[in-house]
């Protein structure tokens, strides 16, 4: 079993007194599924796992009222053969998107039934795309949301385990040695290569072939495309492939702004936004907004109109750049125009897992702060490099305009802290920021 760490937020979930169905939410292929048979293998007398995808007569059991005795009778005794027992089963309806009566039925499995375990699992663009005319159970259920894993899991996942614990017991300050920079700096460029799709990452595990592994992301990516076309009007697919094709490029762009007429000769924002919204809410890639004057909370300050866009998985966005493994592995002059922006990805997707909110900002006069944050009402700024270089003007010029108790420069170069005026700067390198909010708490004395 790979190990997700949203496993100890099922067991939360699952020995709560006052519990509303969960529903588990990311983009496709990110390991929702797994996870949670995995969770009601190892938790619960039994399962009784229900699939939309394609099953009309699944469907039809919540055609007809949301009589919750009723819909647990069919789906046991009908669909399952087996009784499902509130406190003793795991009820899982999966691929919920495919059934928006479903979704609608939650609200009477949480009024109705709170006693019963149940699970909803489903992409974003599904949950997303069938919202319209669907009453969506608002305040009765709870959300947990999924991304592809995280260079932690994946160290794990990779054997590394052992390199993840010592790491986490060495004291904020101390200098990580060559004991585990050597090990983990490779296993950061293999992250870069591989990702964290789970099935990216299990075809590593078993074979350590990077050739393998592409054929596998090829797969994802061709799975995703399809989405395209599926989902959506002849005419919106269209619009969408054109800004996911157009992703790598704007992303490799100095000033990497996202910009609609790079898509498309001549096309405005009002053409292409809805696509870029549908990719959004699919999950498969991130905006990411500035914030011009940070100030608490940055949601409220965000400019809806300036934004970067990224992709959700580091693998991925490397494979569709197509820049082979090769290229990573030998340090080839070719990736250095693409390594900034594949670090600066690989750093947005890590704060999507340790669910620490994120904007950049930037002035008139292009200075740019990569990161910036407001984590647990604690705002902190965090610049990028690629590799040791860690001369970080735009981060001091934030620093002294705004003076944050905290700031970040993550790079290859090795850990190390700073105070200047009322800001205590640390270096932290790419492969230990998993331990970012440690030093966030460790700095605020929580």
């Amino acid at each position: 079993m790979m190990i997700r760490k949203e496993y100890a937020s099922l067991i939360n979930w699952k020995n709560k007194k006052i519990r509303k169905p969960l529903m588990v939410l990311g983009v496709r292929q990110c390991g929702k599924t797994y996870l949670i048979k995995e969770f009601g293998k190892q938790e619960f007398e039994d399962m009784a796992y229900c699939n939309f995808d394609g099953n009309k007569g699944l469907q039809s059991i919540f055609d007809y009222d949301f009589d919750i005795n009723r819909i647990l009778e069919e789906l046991g005794s009908i669909v399952l053969g087996k009784k499902i027992v509130p406190g003793k089963t795991l009820l899982v309806l999966d691929e919920i998107q495919d059934c928006p009566r479903a979704i609608q039925a939650l609200k009477y499995f949480c009024e109705n039934l709170p006693e019963l375990h149940v699970i909803a699992a489903g992409s974003l663009l599904g949950i997303a795309l069938r919202g319209e005319g669907t009453s969506f159970p608002v305040g009765k259920v709870e959300r947990l949301e999924m991304f592809p894993m995280s260079f932690e899991e994946f160290v794990i996942a990779d054997g590394g385990e052992k390199y993840i614990n010592g790491i986490n017991k060495i004291p904020f300050k101390r200098e990580i040695s060559e004991l585990y920079t050597v090990p983990m700096q490779k296993y950061l460029q293999n992250y870069y290569i591989v990702g964290g799709m789970p099935e990216a990452v299990q075809k590593w595990i078993d074979t350590h072939d990077y050739a393998e592994v592409e054929q596998i992301q090829d797969q994802i990516l061709r799975d995703y495309a399809d989405d395209f076309g599926k989902h959506t009007s002849p005419e919106t697919a269209i619009k969408i492939k054109l800004i996911w094709d157009a992703i790598p490029s704007q992303i490799a762009k100095n000033n990497n702004k996202f910009v609609f007429s790079h898509v498309k000769q001549g096309a405005r924002a009002k053409d292409l936004e809805d696509a870029l919204e549908w990719l959004v809410s699919a999950g498969l890639v991130y905006k990411l907004n500035l914030v011009s004057t940070p100030q608490l909370p940055l949601e409220s300050m965000k400019d809806n109109t300036y934004f970067k866009v990224y992709m959700a998985d580091v693998g991925l966005l490397r494979r569709k750049s197509n820049v082979n493994y090769r290229t990573i592995l030998n340090g080839d002059a070719s990736y250095i125009q693409f390594k900034g922006a594949f670090t600066e990805n690989y750093v947005l997707s890590q704060l999507k897992c340790l669910k620490v909110p994120a904007y950049f900002w930037r002035t008139q006069a292009d200075a740019e702060v990569d990161f910036i944050s407001d984590w647990e009402g604690v705002l902190f700024p965090i610049e990028v490099k690629s590799a040791d270089n860690t001369k970080a003007k735009s981060l001091q010029l934030f620093c002294k305009r705004f003076s944050p108790k905290i700031a970040f420069r993550t790079s290859l170069k090795n850990v190390g802290d700073n105070i200047k005026a009322s800001t205590h700067e640390w270096c932290l390198p790419l492969y230990i920021l998993f331990r970012l909010k440690d030093y966030v708490k460790n700095e605020m004395g929580w």
